[in-house]
């Protein structure tokens, strides 16, 4: 009998959960013995696939001279040298960095951030968050309060949470003209028009809003809200935990735009998936506002394991890897293959049960009308090798980098099979 309890299971139905003893590559190793390919990068952060010999290298290294030390009042060599490669690899502006140790967190650091931000400026009515339909940005509460409040997985909260704004989800797809997009940017400026006095700041899951069901955008939808943000004096906060570090075909999903958000979070592949982490950066507009001399000027946040030198290490090996191996490039390849062989298959867009089929970077999704249509496709997928997950209404892949064309190939053709 296991006594862990896993995470979004009915107790009553769960089945019991295969146990992982190994991984290399794109694959995972059952006590069973069975080698599935995983067609999710477990929780899309294992993006070099398991068994990484440098990243497992880099770990083994570090904690042969400093597993942990606080960062209240101290620092090391992993924290400063990961922060100055972050500020080269963002969007230019982007100069101070905050650790914390998950994604959830590195977003509630963003909210404070932001709502302090204006207290500090004279505007304390500006305490509220602005965020859009479908959205998710973690399952803390403060992160749970700015996720759909309605077909989220939160609403079981309401009665707990704070109450914040929301605006319609963009519905321009990501290669919409400006004209097409700015139906959607009406609708965020109504919001704003009724609400900026007390909005500090708008949270987006750019290009890619992932867990509230892989709705695809358009750059320009960013470009159009940065101007609205900064016409009602709203703080820009770029949500990028699941797009960052290649997920959409760039680097991060605001170069798509060619924009620098005010606040950005960072989490998932900023370890490449092998210890937990986040980023919190700001620009300068936003992080001087923090410097006087009162104590509110203060920042108080300190999650305990922020900065670890071992994640701090591994995230610094993560990003090398990334670079040296151009991974932008494998990505691209990535994403030829999904639009080949499931965008483009007009036989699957035509089948009755599938309501869209789209892809963005490395990312794709089968979305189909009826959830129940999607009932039993992960044992389906595990008796052909694959780690197949689906949620709600979405069949969706998101493959680690370094995932073949062979096996790419194979996740698609699983993908289809389920169809047929």
């Amino acid at each position: 009998m296991s006594h862990v309890w896993h995470p979004y299971a009915h107790l009553k139905t769960q089945s019991p959960a295969p146990r992982v003893i190994g991984g290399e590559g794109p694959r995972f190793t059952l006590e069973s013995g069975e080698r599935l390919l995983d067609a999710t990068c477990s929780w899309w952060c294992m993006i070099h696939g398991y068994g990484h010999p440098r990243l497992v290298a880099a770990i083994r290294e570090q904690a042969g001279e400093l597993c942990h030390v606080m960062l209240g009042g101290l620092s090391h060599e992993p924290a400063d040298r990961l922060a100055g490669e972050l500020v080269r690899v963002t969007p230019e502006g982007l100069n101070h960095v905050f650790f914390s140790d998950s994604g959830s967190v590195g977003m509630e650091v963003a909210m404070k951030m932001a709502v302090q931000y204006h207290q500090l400026r004279g505007k304390p009515g500006k305490h509220r968050l602005l965020s859009l339909m479908k959205a998710y940005h973690g399952d803390t509460a403060g992160c749970m309060a700015v996720c759909d409040p309605e077909e989220g997985m939160h609403s079981l909260f309401a009665g707990y949470l704070p109450r914040h704004h929301f605006a319609p989800a963009p519905t321009a797809p990501f290669d919409a003209d400006p004209a097409s997009v700015q139906a959607d940017l009406d609708r965020l400026e109504a919001v704003l028009e009724r609400h900026h006095q007390e909005i500090a700041a708008l949270l987006m899951e750019p290009l890619l809003q992932a867990a509230g069901g892989l709705n695809m955008t358009s750059p320009h939808y960013l470009v159009g809200a940065q101007a609205l943000c900064e016409a009602y004096d709203v703080l820009l906060v770029f949500d990028e935990v699941a797009t960052g570090f290649g997920r959409t075909g760039t680097l991060f999903a605001a170069d798509h735009a060619g924009i620098t958000p005010d606040i950005m979070v960072l989490s998932k592949g900023l370890t490449g998936g092998y210890l937990g982490h986040a980023a919190t950066l700001a620009t300068d507009r936003v992080h001087d506002a923090f410097i006087g001399d009162s104590p509110d000027h203060a920042f108080m946040h300190g999650p305990t394991f922020m900065g670890n030198p071992l994640a701090c290490r591994v995230a610094l090996e993560s990003l090398a890897i990334f670079e040296e191996e151009r991974y932008l490039d494998r990505i691209a390849v990535l994403h030829r293959i999904l639009r080949e062989e499931l965008v483009l298959d007009t036989r699957l867009r035509a089948h009755p049960l599938v309501a869209d089929v789209r892809a963005l970077g490395a990312t794709a999704v089968i979305e189909v009308r009826d959830p129940a249509s999607l009932k039993g496709v992960a044992e389906y997928a595990r008796r052909q090798g694959v780690w197949l997950r689906s949620f709600g209404r979405w069949l969706y892949t998101m493959p680690a980098y370094i995932t073949s064309e062979e096996d790419m190939r194979h996740i698609t053709a699983v993908m289809k099979a389920w169809f047929a």
